[in-house]
């Protein structure tokens, strides 16, 4: 049985799009997944990047591109009223749970279903009372949790969300299943492209900084 990990962040719409689309990539194989959420602005900061909902352009395009991709694959999806938003109560309480797939089946779609407020006091009381974590979410184990689990993302590799690691490889975003999925087919390319590829271009420019 293969083992993946799926990092996330609620305030992703591919992840959501990836979490959804995901049985369909697996189907057929024996895998356990483990549902890793993590800090996106984390990852921003640690690799010195912003995020596409912060670069005017790329802003609208994401959201746009993502609800073409919801309706091309027979998605339910709804922009939430403001974007982005504080993922970190939604984060906490699936890690408070324990985030199996139930849990965050429940705190994505709270957020890319139905077109509320994510943020919403009452709407995050109401999950957190349905959800009825073993832990307390605002802890400060909690806390810790969240900031351990993005240090040990970064320390995989990981660098945006959503990623898929399998077997050492990671997989990054949602048009990544298909890949993923040659992967678990055992594809031949893998055996000497996966790393050829990745080598073969040097470096000739770097941008400059400040």
């Amino acid at each position: 049985m293969k083992r993946i990990t799926f990092w996330f962040d609620v305030i992703s719409p591919y992840a959501y799009l990836a979490f959804e689309q995901l049985p369909q990539a697996l189907q057929g194989h024996s895998c356990s997944v483990e549902y890793r959420p993590v800090l996106f602005a984390g990852l921003l900061r640690h690799h010195g990047q912003l995020g596409p909902a912060e670069i005017p352009g790329k802003r609208e395009w994401t959201y746009r591109q993502a609800l073409w991709q919801a309706h091309a694959h027979g998605i339910p999806m709804q922009m939430p009223p403001t974007h982005p938003f504080n993922p970190l109560p939604l984060l906490r309480l699936a890690l408070a749970c324990g985030p199996n797939r139930h849990v965050c089946e429940r705190v994505l779609r709270h957020v890319w279903r139905g077109g509320a407020d994510a943020a919403d006091p009452a709407r995050l009381a109401a999950l957190q009372a349905e959800l009825a974590p073993a832990r307390e979410p605002g802890s400060d184990e909690v806390k810790e949790a969240l900031k351990d689990a993005t240090t040990q993302a970064i320390a995989a590799g990981v660098f945006g969300v959503p990623t898929l690691v399998v077997d050492g490889r990671l997989f990054w975003g949602f048009d990544a299943l298909p890949m993923l999925r040659a992967h678990l087919e055992r594809d031949p390319w893998f055996d000497t492209a996966w790393d050829a590829g990745a080598q073969a271009a040097a470096v000739a420019v770097r941008p400059a900084r400040g």
